[in-house]
């Protein structure tokens, strides 16, 4: 199997120490989830055993952390499609547990649902017409 060749990322954030470390991983070794960098460490030691077992390190960093991430793209159009496709996907998903499901997600327009109001007569109590009642 050939293993296409996805780029490199270099990450670059404050460490413990409050010294700036920089990192460069494989493209596919890095990705940005709930306000944290998330960055799969290889460490020599552990590599071999981790590997056998099915287990990766990896490192959150906080976000307000990282000074800046660089990543080499094939196109930077594709970049952006694949930035906007994640985007539209979380939307969709949001709208259909906020909204409901059922299928009404593909809707690209909607109507607005109208509510008519009858105005009650002044003596009713009904104050919408902005008499406070209060006449001298």
């Amino acid at each position: 199997m050939v293993q296409e060749d996805t780029g490199q990322a270099t990450i670059v954030y404050e460490g413990p120490d409050g010294d700036a470390v920089e990192r460069t991983v494989d493209n596919e070794h890095v990705a940005y989830f709930q306000d944290h960098w998330i960055v799969k460490i290889d460490d020599e030691a552990y590599e071999e055993e981790e590997r056998m077992e099915g287990r990766d390190t990896v490192r959150r960093i906080p976000a307000q952390r990282v000074y800046y991430v660089e990543r080499s793209v094939e196109e930077f159009e594709q970049e952006v499609k694949t930035l906007r496709d994640q985007f539209q996907s979380i939307t969709e998903d949001l709208r259909s547990k906020l909204m409901g499901g059922g299928g009404e997600t593909d809707r690209t327009e909607t109507e607005p649902h109208r509510i008519e109001v009858e105005r009650g007569d002044r003596g009713s109590g009904n104050r919408g017409d902005g008499d406070r009642g209060d006449e001298t």
